[in-house]
Formats: structure tokens, sequence, C-alpha cells
């Protein structure tokens, strides 16, 4: 434990502005039916709500947007093409094709689909058979296509996502969270500009069979474009939503809604609130010194930490929280320092809720010191050791 103390510099930014709410006050802490919740102001990355977002459930039909997020990246990086065909198996046509009477593109047996229209399946009408078919053209199998389903939910982040199959069908394995499924929609929108309106298209038309797009938030006038819903028995009604309006871009994750109605009035509430009770405010302006971190045998002690763009959070318009930050890094670091080198993290809280976690880069340079001057140095870090042993160790009062 010592260690680690030592390791970790924690420095206390005070910066206020206003009080918190008492529970009647009209900013008080938002309540919602969902079980699980995650909603984000994108421009800023502030967290707006988190309600056991970390805790998993079945993503059901939502494991689709992960099927599409490998397509777009398969397409990024030039291994298909729009064009490219997939055939469609036996086992693709029974399982999600119209046997099934699931959601559907209609998918002829032993037909081949071009990788364009298989998207517009999924984006547009969620369709099982669209999954599967990308799947085994992709990866040979459905079950490697999963195994690249989760492998690649790493790399974005997503630390708790396990994916069995690519259209969420049940499996008894499959598990995600709120804050999972927001990053992912995060990474669909800003990754491929090109493709996300796909997930606002109204209808689909295919093969002579019309079919309207599944998300009932579409038609509300709301801003909404994208993405997807999901039911699992036993865990209830999801869905991952993203909305624009005025600039502002929302991201929200609902998971363990009682029904299908109050899942749509439950997410339209949700985003109504955070589209009109907030304002964006700037706390650190560009090139704003925002801390200081200390360094060990160079030609300075500290070095000042700035981000690279001003700060700001998305915060209610009326009666807002007070605010307070962190900074946390290594301690202490070790000349030569580099200019814009990233080395601590601010953490921004609104009252003991964290909203926004951020980079910290040095500002300047920190050559090595001379040798007396590492030598002071390594006088005081022998002393500020002893301290924190001095504290750790001492007994508590009786």
């Amino acid at each position: 434990m010592l260690k680690r103390l030592l390791g970790l510099c924690v420095c206390l930014l005070p910066f206020a502005s206003g009080t918190a709410a008492a529970p009647n006050e009209p900013n008080a802490p938002f309540v919602t039916k969902a079980a699980q919740a995650y909603m984000v102001e994108s421009s800023t990355g502030t967290v707006l709500l988190a309600k056991s977002e970390n805790q998993t459930f079945s993503p059901a039909s939502l494991a689709k947007l992960m099927t599409l997020e490998l397509t777009f990246d398969a397409l990024a990086k030039g291994q298909i093409t729009l064009d490219t065909q997939y055939r469609v198996s036996e086992y693709a046509w029974r399982t999600g094709g119209a046997p099934s009477r699931t959601a559907t593109m209609f998918a002829a047996l032993k037909s081949s689909v071009r990788v364009e229209d298989l998207i517009k399946g999924i984006a547009i009408q969620g369709a099982n058979d669209s999954c599967i078919i990308l799947a085994e053209g992709m990866s040979g199998d459905e079950p490697s296509f999963a195994e690249a389903m989760t492998r690649r939910a790493r790399t974005l982040g997503m630390e708790r996502s396990i994916f069995g199959n690519s259209t969420g069908l049940p499996d008894g394995k499959s598990r995600t969270t709120a804050l999972d499924m927001v990053t992912l929609a995060v990474q669909l929108q800003k990754s491929y500009p090109d493709f996300y309106p796909l997930f606002a298209q109204p209808d689909f038309e295919w093969n002579r069979i019309f079919q309207r797009n599944r998300n009932p938030l579409l038609g509300f006038g709301m801003g909404v474009d994208g993405l997807a819903t999901g039911f699992a028995d036993g865990e209830g009604y999801s869905i991952v939503a993203s909305a624009q309006r005025n600039g502002r871009r929302l991201f929200v994750a609902l998971a363990g809604i009682a029904s299908d109605k109050e899942r749509t009035d439950e997410a339209k509430r949700v985003l109504e609130w955070g589209l009109s009770a907030f304002e964006s405010r700037q706390i650190f302006g560009e090139s704003e010194v925002i801390g200081q971190a200390g360094v060990y045998g160079g030609t300075l002690r500290k070095v000042d930490l700035v981000a690279k763009s001003a700060v700001s959070v998305y915060m209610p318009v009326s009666n807002p929280e007070r605010l307070s930050a962190r900074i946390t890094y290594r301690w202490p670091l070790m000349a030569p320092v580099a200019a814009e080198r990233e080395v601590a993290t601010l953490r921004i809280f609104a009252g003991s809720r964290v909203v926004r976690d951020l980079p910290l880069f040095t500002k300047e340079s920190v050559e090595v010191g001379s040798l007396g001057s590492r030598a002071v140095d390594a006088i005081m870090e022998l002393g500020e050791t002893l301290l924190f042993s001095w504290l750790w160790d001492k007994p508590e009062p009786t």
C-alpha cells in the first residue's frame, strides 16, 4: 500500500459555481426507471447520468451494433468493400431469416447479398440474417466472428462486454453494460460519419420487401438519429440512442425497463432532460496551466500541466452543482521530461460524481539537472518517503 501511495500524487484544484441542490430543487438528482443507465454529452465528455452503469446485462439486439462496428472497421481498412457479396447459408437463413420469425431482411437461401445491403438490413431493420451472413462471410463462421467482437470490444475500452454471437439472440453468454454501450455508440458516430446516418434512415426496401426503421424515437422530432433497441427475457427492454440539438449531441444507454412503451417514454424523458436542462461552461482556457507535477533530477522541480484544448463541462442551467477536480500522476516524474508529454489525468467532479476525465500534458521540457541538484532531490525524496512511511505506520489514536 505504501508503494502505491508514493507512486500516485493527488492534487486538489478547487473551483466552484453554486452549491449542491436539495432533493426538492429543480436540478435534484435525476431519477430514471431504468435499472442501468449512462448518458454523456459528446463535445465535453461530461457524464450527465450514471446508474449501475457497470452492471452487466444481456445486450440482446444491441449486440448488432458491435457487428456493424467490425464491418465498418473492415471497410475502413480495405479488407472488404460495399460491393463484396456473401452467400446465405442454411444456418443464417434458418436462424435469422424468414423461418426464424425474428427481425430479418428476408435474404433468400443460397443467394448472395452485397455488404452494403447487409449493413442497411442491420442498421435500419435490425435484421438477424444480415448479421449472421456478415459474420460467416468475414470470419468463416459465427463463433469465430463473436470472438473477434469481444476482442474488438476490449480495444475500444469496453472492458465488461462479451459477445457470444453476432445477433444478440439468446446464448447464455453475451453480456454488456450501459457504459460499454455508450462507448460503442460514440465510436460508431465519431469513427464512421459516412455510415452513421443509416441509423436514422426511415425505411429500407430490398428484394421488393419494404420495412420501416425499428427505432421508436425517430418520429418524435427530438433530433434522435440512432441507434438500436433490445429485449431479453428476465432482464427487460433496453435502448442505445443518440440525439443532436442546437449543436449538442447526447449518447444514452438504458436497460432493465419493464415494457416496450415504458422504454420509449423513458428514453424520451431522459434525452429531453439532457438536451434542455444543461449548458456548456468553460472552466479552463486553452493553454491555461491547470496544475503542476513534481520532477526528480531535473533542472526544474515542477513542470506545468495543460490540456490540449479549452476544458468545458456540461452543467445544469439553474443552480449548478459545485465543481472540484483532482490531478493524478505517478510521482515523481523522472528527468528528462519532454514537452507535450501525457503524464497526468484531470478528473472533474460535480459533488461526489465524476463528470469528466481527460489527459494532461507537460507544457515545457525539463532537462536532467546537475549532480548537485539531483543529490538535493534524492534527499528530499528520501525525506518525503520517510514521512509517508511514518504517516502510514503511525498507530491510530485510542
